[in-house]
């Protein structure tokens, strides 16, 4: 359906009410959204609590304002149906800045999701929002706060995380939503079980499923966003100090050339700065919440998660192959960890961990060439900076010709190009520090130590 026969349509999307049932063994949040005219939509997110807690910790404040900033950013993929222009909220209570971060947030997040419904929205005047709530009340929050809540996506990036603060394992937790066994392994992998691998259930109303068939508007939303609130309120239920996220620097980069559309917002420094003030003024400051990898650049990230041979077989970050945790070897994903990891293993650890040899395969050549920036936009994923990547192909191609191995297919194309010659002699960027982040410094330093010891 077309976006201007939608908004008038269904005009009003209502965030009617958010209810909270607690347990001794977890905590469910229930969601009431409707588009008026359309249907009523009842998400819902479910927390297993820790073994001994004794408090009923939906009585907190801060509890509960949690439960209903994660709606907010729940919303998103269900006001996207129609993208209803007037949004009034019900529960809860949002001030006039308030309302301008969280239309940032839609606005920047949706930034995919409007270029591809090829929807040109003004960030002012795409949504209305108003808010019929009361402020959230509750016990005080007096406990302390301490530890790291690590959330685990399954990929190389997660890995490098966990093992960073693996001297810290103790004071640990492993978060994961929904049962996304890659990641759950992963997590298991690096010996994380029992109560310190938190694994959260999102269950999204399938009457939202059914819309999308029935060629409502879809897209891509943004999860990370979603994410971040859902670690800040399993931080709050586990007293959790710091929020560990594996993003990188290269997340700031947009997917559209000369555009700000960035598939990677919600991960960007931009919206973790944002983010990370919201939490402080409108939540709590008891809780910390940062990019421990921030600092570094996916070609750096690739050298330290080379180093970690225990985990090649397990990592996974396609999403196509994701159910069946495998790597299908096909898309822009797996591509680009291929081309990432080739600058520093040999092309039989590559194929071992891919099952296919797709640096050899013409038919990869499309995605090659968007990821190292042969054509201008990059593939809607989250993938490095195209400088990152044509320095990871060069290094490749001078670690082959040292060895006197034959090139791959697309390396030898890629050497015969204009972007081999601009590239092969710049700086590989392996003491780079990105100083745009939050890392607290006693985590910098385990990041200097570990960077000194890989890349000497």
């Amino acid at each position: 359906m077309q976006y201007k026969e939608l908004i008038q349509r269904y005009p009003v999307f209502y965030f009617h009410d958010f209810q909270i049932e607690e347990s001794k063994e977890e905590l469910s949040i229930h969601y009431d959204f409707e588009i008026e005219g359309l249907s009523h939509f009842n998400p819902e997110f479910v927390l297993p609590k820790p073994h001994d807690s004794t408090c009923y910790i939906s009585e907190l404040a801060v509890l509960r304002e949690a439960a209903f900033s994660l709606g907010l950013v729940e919303l998103i993929s269900y006001w996207k149906i129609t993208c209803s222009p007037e949004v009034v909220i019900e529960c809860g209570f949002l001030n006039a800045e308030q309302i301008i971060w969280w239309k940032k947030l839609y606005c920047n997040g949706l930034g995919e999701f409007f270029y591809k419904n090829k929807i040109d929205v003004d960030p002012q005047q795409f949504m209305h929002v108003t808010v019929l709530g009361n402020r959230i009340r509750g016990r005080e929050d007096s406990r302390i706060y301490s530890g790291n809540l690590i959330p685990v996506g399954g990929g190389k990036d997660s890995f490098v995380s966990l093992d960073l603060l693996k001297g810290m394992k103790n004071e640990n937790h492993a978060f994961v939503i929904g049962r996304v066994m890659s990641a759950i392994h992963s997590a298991m992998a690096a010996g994380y079980s029992g109560e310190q691998l938190i694994n959260a259930e999102r269950t999204l109303d399938p009457r939202m499923l059914e819309f999308n068939k029935e060629h409502y508007l879809n897209g891509h939303t943004p999860f990370s966003a979603m994410a971040a609130f859902a670690s800040v309120l399993t931080a709050i239920v586990y007293g959790k100090r710091y929020i560990c996220l594996s993003n990188e620097a290269s997340a700031n980069e947009s997917t559209i050339k000369d555009s700000k559309v960035n598939h990677q917002y919600s991960k960007t420094y931009e919206f973790e700065v944002d983010f990370m003030e919201y939490i402080d003024t409108y939540l709590t400051r008891e809780i910390h919440y940062f990019s421990l990898l921030r600092p570094l650049s996916e070609l750096q990230i690739a050298g330290l998660f080379s180093a970690l041979p225990q985990y090649h077989p397990i990592f996974r970050s396609c999403n196509v192959g994701q159910k069946t945790e495998t790597w299908c070897g096909h898309c822009a994903k797996c591509m680009f960890v291929g081309i990432m990891m080739s600058a520093f293993l040999e092309d039989e650890q590559i194929i071992d961990i891919f099952q296919r040899n797709m640096l050899n395969d013409p038919e990869m050549r499309t995605l090659f060439e968007q990821l190292s920036g042969m054509l201008d936009d990059k593939p809607f994923e989250c993938v490095g900076t195209r400088d990152e990547v044509n320095i990871a192909i060069c290094m490749s191609i001078e670690h082959h010709e040292q060895n006197q191995k034959e090139l791959p297919l697309l390396y030898a194309e890629y050497k015969a190009s204009k972007y081999y010659d601009f590239y092969r002699n710049k700086s590989r960027g392996l003491d780079h520090w990105n100083h745009e982040n939050l890392v607290p410094q006693e985590y910098q330093k385990l990041i200097h130590e570990r960077l000194s010891e890989i890349f000497k």
